[in-house]
């Protein structure tokens, strides 16, 4: 009967999603290269700053590092699903704007397949664009406007070969469209625009590892590593022109149609991570990431300006503790903290876009269930350097909802 209600309360939880789901990013700084990446940080997670590449417990599901599968309980299958509320202030030579964007994060399932086995699969978001703002011309104004994801269906398995020592792999189907838009208002009265696609499907993946280090009867050091090769990206990117004048919308040509093979591409992705875990009720971790998007390609489209990478790389940080696992309901809740600093891969004009970002979180026991409600805080400054260009304040909050069943176990026969 437990069972049957959660089934039912999953199912209304991913129609409300499915629902409520839109694009969450509104950044000017999302109109460059692919938009703002995403790093498969689950809300438990987002919430000590984003880690995981060294984390493993049977009862969250970390896509981080898909290593982790093995560790997952031989009794259990697991849900999450998170949402995510954005408020954003920005702020450009003393002119200041205020949004609002909310939207579905991502989706993740995960189960045993033996006792040394475990599986998982869903949906993650890859990059997301969003972004409108205006400029004077010489002779009028433009106006640019973007939206649009790169998504990853994925399926993973992670493996125990023998005790402490964890593998495992993830493959995705990598899926989305960006569309940017340029409006030029002419004092004359005429108006064009200028539209770009751009339409990837490809795959790729990300191999991990881990091992747990004991350093007492209750307590341990996790190392891991994980790595994603760099590969040139499939799809395709064109521009059309648009005469829009006069009272319907006609289309004047269409230029730059290109394959993406051999002109975009994505770099290597190199993730390692330390973590600390003491009798179930502390767990700390820093972690590293590494992309060498200089080597990335990343072709011009005629009418749109030329796009430069840096490198990326990111440190993060984060806590976890528990008072009493089996203790009253306050003490079995969870209790976050995290930092991170992000070195990110988009240049503009010259300029390097770096964030930093200071998380808080808890996760809320549900009475009778394992099952975990997982809420975030995040605060994140976003800017430019040496130049800080546009300034932006963020303050997120992350609601996430991981379903934890024991829907493996043999009925008894009485």
């Amino acid at each position: 009967m437990k069972r049957n209600r959660l089934f039912a309360l999953l199912l209304c939880l991913a129609a409300f999603a499915g629902a409520w789901a839109q694009n969450s990013t509104l950044s000017p700084y999302s109109k460059y290269g692919y938009g703002l990446l995403n790093d498969n940080a689950t809300s438990s997670q987002r919430a000590m700053g984003g880690v995981g590449y060294a984390m493993n417990s049977g009862r969250q599901i970390n896509v981080m590092n898909p290593a982790s599968y093995a560790a997952i309980d031989s009794l259990t299958f697991l849900f999450d699903m998170g949402v995510d509320f954005k408020c954003g202030w920005f702020q450009e030579n003393g002119l200041k704007e205020n949004n609002f964007t909310a939207g579905l994060d991502y989706i993740t399932m995960a189960f045993p397949i033996t006792k040394r086995i475990g599986a998982s699969f869903g949906l993650l978001p890859f990059s997301s664009t969003g972004y409108s703002f205006a400029d004077s011309i010489s002779n009028g104004t433009s106006a640019r406007v973007g939206n649009g994801d790169i998504n990853e269906a994925y399926v993973g398995v992670g493996a125990s070969p023998f005790k402490n020592a964890y593998v495992g792999a993830n493959v995705y189907y990598v899926f989305g469209t960006i569309v940017n838009d340029v409006y030029a208002y002419t004092s004359s009265g005429s108006t064009s625009l200028f539209e770009r696609y751009m339409k990837v499907r490809d795959w790729r993946v990300d191999i991990g590892v881990q091992y747990d280090l004991p350093v007492g009867p209750e307590s341990k050091v996790t190392l891991g590593l994980t790595f994603s090769p760099g590969k040139s990206l499939h799809g395709e990117t064109y521009g059309i022109h648009y005469d829009t004048s006069s009272s319907t919308t006609a289309e004047v040509d269409t230029t730059g149609y290109t394959k993406l093979a051999g002109k975009y591409s994505t770099p290597a992705t190199w993730g390692g991570g330390i973590s600390y875990t003491w009798r179930n009720r502390l767990l700390a971790e820093v972690d590293f990431l590494y992309q060498p998007w200089k080597d990335a390609k990343y072709a011009k489209l005629e009418d749109f300006e030329n796009t430069e990478f840096a490198n990326r790389y990111k440190i993060a940080a984060g806590l976890q503790y528990t008072p009493q696992p089996r203790g009253g309901y306050w003490q079995r809740a969870n209790y976050r903290l995290g930092a991170y600093y992000n070195h990110d891969y988009l240049m503009v004009r010259g300029n390097n876009v770096r964030e930093f970002g200071i998380t808080a979180g808890i996760g809320l026991p549900v009475p009778q269930f394992k099952t975990m409600i997982n809420l975030g805080f995040e605060y994140k400054h976003r800017q430019a350097h040496p130049d800080p260009l546009v300034k932006e304040q963020y303050f997120n909050i992350t609601l996430g909802v991981n379903f934890n069943e024991m829907w493996f176990r043999k009925a008894k026969i009485y």
